[in-house]
Parts: structure tokens; C-alpha cells; sequence
């Protein structure tokens, strides 16, 4: 599976659109994305089909980021699906930079994780549930 960047962005207009213009303009193609804000600072969780591209397109416009393998887990879909994931990743003392959510299907809700720790992180996230 590719990598997924964890980027800061300031909390202003324009932010996601001048990167995702950037790389546009570098032909790189957003495979999944999500992000928040609060206060003067955000972030976009983001694949792409372009590792290397993304990478020097994020290096480029001076953007700080983190990146890592993206390990995919199924969740329960339903109440307290999550937060038996995140206990069981946060009692192994691995630390979540961000998350992606890729859909439902059935009971199961799929999302993709970058974490501190993947070596750790893979046998709780890759567990069916």
C-alpha cells in the first residue's frame, strides 16, 4: 500500500486549495484525503498515487509533514468499534499521526493508519475484528 502524508497547513483560506494546486500541477493524483482545523493551524491526511511526486511537491512548497506506511484495518461499525482500536494501539504505547476513512461495507467500517510505530501497530491494526 503507498504512503499517507500527515500535513500541516495554517487555518486560512486557500491552504488546501494552493496545495492540492500544486499537485495538480505536478500530476500527482489524490487517492484518499481528510483534515481538520482549529485555531491558526490544520491538517490534511492524504495518499496519492505518487509517493516520490508527493514528496517533492510537500519538500518544494515548505511544507512540514510527516509520512508513513499506510496499514489498512478493519473496525467494527458500530458503537465503541474505534475506541477498542484506539485503546488497544494507545495501551502498546503507539501513537496515531492520523487516519483515513476508506468506507462501510457490511458491519465493518475500513480505514488506513499512519502511526509511530508500525512494527507494533500492524498485528492490532491487521486483526480482523
Amino acid at each position: 500500500m503507498s504512503r499517507q502524508f500527515v500535513v500541516q497547513l495554517s487555518n486560512a483560506p486557500g491552504g488546501l486549495a494552493t496545495l492540492s494546486e500544486a499537485l495538480a500541477d505536478a500530476g500527482v493524483d489524490l487517492r484518499a484525503i481528510g483534515g481538520g482545523s482549529i485555531g491558526d493551524s490544520g491538517h490534511i491526511i492524504m495518499t496519492t498515487a505518487d509517493d516520490a511526486d508527493t514528496r517533492r511537491v510537500l519538500d518544494a512548497g515548505g511544507y512540514s509533514y510527516i509520512e508513513g506506511e499506510a496499514i489498512l484495518a478493519e473496525v467494527d461499525d458500530r458503537p465503541g468499534g474505534m475506541a477498542r482500536l484506539a485503546r488497544a494501539l494507545a495501551e502498546a504505547g503507539v501513537n496515531i499521526y492520523g487516519h483515513l476513512f476508506l468506507g462501510r461495507w457490511g458491519d465493518r467500517a475500513m480505514f488506513t493508519f499512519v502511526v509511530d510505530k508500525p512494527e507494533i501497530a500492524r498485528p492490532i491494526l491487521e486483526k480482523k475484528p
